[in-house]
């Protein structure tokens, strides 16, 4: 999934941007066809209802050569003709201000009018531009963000759970080499970089510099290990999460700078083995990493009455104690008494 990336995609930090269409996507809201159709033909007709004062207005610097007088109805009929670039003939500007008006105000309404009449044409046309300006407005404004490596099963579950817990779409960037796996991620909104999260390069496009988490879901443990040596490199604070396939490579990925690192083969090999006795608590422990339905695991701050007081004695379920980044359990005596800045991992009903 993460090997080299394809040829020319190097530096891509240094592009302009209208040359990371197409490795940089930008979701959009989903508009319906025929909304966009209505407001074209809104502004069509509030194009010509405008070019049609105008003309009305200045009704007496027009020559009508059937009966000399400009009514409403020929002012309709002019503009139509005029905006349409039809161009009769019959009616037509004779006195230099209503011929200053037709080239300040009517040329212009003709324009616009005939943007509207091509817009799905002039749409494709300017898709381009118009997603290159996106990228450059979401490059400078992404922050605090989480950067998703891999949108294959683990990847896919990770952002379903984040979804699940309040994170919003655009908060998240995926990165992969996969096309069809990027197309899947922007239909659900998020944003997607094309290219390999082993080079720097393509994971300073995702704004990993400027990331609070990263979350790396690579299908081989080498490519989990130097994808998490190049993030870390990027970005000292944020918060790194890490699969990997064998336990034994657990160290490897500590020492690169994950934060936590998940052993998928080795998880699904337990919970396949207390299933044969107790299958209750693989299905308990599901409710729990499961955050629409049932139980969840979430964390909060220390409230103020609660400093000094044991966990156990909490309203809540209290698991353990987040103390300077470290889990303490709750049955150890350090955590006893709860201090200021503690956090606690506690269970609570997943629809609260």
């Amino acid at each position: 999934m993460f090997g080299d990336s394809s040829p020319g995609l190097g530096r891509l930090t240094e592009r302009p941007d209208f040359a990371l269409v197409g490795v940089l996507r930008i979701p959009e809201a989903q508009t319906s066809p025929w909304r966009l159709l209505w407001r074209r033909i809104g502004m069509a007709v509030l194009l010509l209802a405008i070019a049609t004062t105008v003309v009305y207005v200045g009704r007496d610097g027009y020559n009508d050569n059937v009966d000399g007088e400009l009514s409403l109805m020929d002012a309709l009929y002019y503009s139509t003709v005029s905006l349409s670039t039809t161009g009769y003939g019959d009616i037509a500007p004779v006195t230099p201000k209503a011929r200053l008006v037709n080239i300040l105000v009517i040329t212009p309404l003709r324009v616009l009018f005939l943007i509207v009449l091509v817009g799905t044409t002039l749409s494709v046309l300017t898709e381009r531009s118009r997603q290159a300006f996106k990228i450059q407005r979401w490059r400078h404004t992404v922050r605090n963000h989480t950067v998703v490596v891999g949108y294959g099963t683990k990847g896919r579950t990770a952002v379903d759970a984040m979804l699940g817990d309040g994170v919003q779409p655009a908060e998240i960037v995926v990165v992969d080499t996969d096309a069809d796996m990027l197309e899947r991620a922007a239909n659900a909104g998020l944003v997607t970089v094309h290219g390999s999260a082993t080079q720097s390069d393509v994971l300073r496009l995702a704004g990993v510099q400027n990331a609070a988490s990263i979350v790396i879901a690579a299908n081989r443990d080498d490519t989990a290990v130097l994808v998490t040596l190049t993030a870390r490199e990027l970005n000292a604070k944020a918060k790194i999460v890490a699969s990997i396939r064998e336990a034994e490579n657990t160290h490897l990925l500590r020492q690169s700078g994950a934060d936590s690192v998940v052993v998928s083969s080795e998880t699904a090999g337990r919970l396949l083995g207390i299933a044969t006795t107790t299958p209750s608590v693989v299905d308990m422990i599901e409710d729990l990493l499961t955050p629409e339905a049932g139980f969840a695991i979430a964390e909060r701050d220390v409230e103020p009455e609660e400093v000094g007081g044991s966990p156990r004695h909490l309203r809540d379920i209290v698991l353990g104690v987040v103390r300077e980044g470290q889990l303490i359990r709750v049955g150890e005596p350090e955590v006893d008494a709860l201090e200021t800045a503690d956090k606690l991992l506690y269970l609570r009903r997943a629809n609260l």
